[in-house]
């Protein structure tokens, strides 16, 4: 029996044009293993939420730059919930504020990754909490 691929949806939510990282990140997850769809830049939480509904994904790794993120990401939490994508592993990486990172974590994000995270920590992250029954 094949086991089957842990399936993660990347996207740089926002007006933020910068996605280097993103693309470094879902390099990454694909090296391991994993099935990566990059939406690319400037999507909304609707979209968001609409494209990790249509792939049927475990995880949802956002890249935010921009500042936005405490205005962001409640709402894209809120809109994988509407969806029936709340079982969704909800990761961020960027530009977040220590202080920030309780108030998203009670909103619905799972894990928050600095600048200078390593992939490898990404991706043992994901593994160790993407549940594929």
């Amino acid at each position: 029996m094949i086991e089957r691929k842990i399936r993660v949806l990347v996207a740089k939510p926002g007006l933020d044009g910068h996605d280097r990282g993103a693309k470094v990140v879902a390099r990454a997850l694909r090296d391991a293993g994993m099935e990566v769809i990059y939406t690319g830049l400037r999507q909304t939480p609707e979209m968001i939420a609409e494209s990790a509904l249509q792939e049927d994904v475990d995880v949802v790794g956002l890249s935010i730059l921009s500042g936005a993120h405490m205005t962001l990401l409640p709402v894209i939490a809120q809109k994988l919930k509407e969806a029936e994508m709340d079982h969704a592993l909800l990761v961020v990486g960027g530009i977040i504020p220590d202080e920030d990172i309780a108030p998203l974590q009670e909103a619905g994000v799972h894990a928050v990754f600095a600048p200078g995270t390593s992939t490898q920590d990404i991706v043992s992250f994901i593994k160790k909490n993407v549940s594929l029954n």
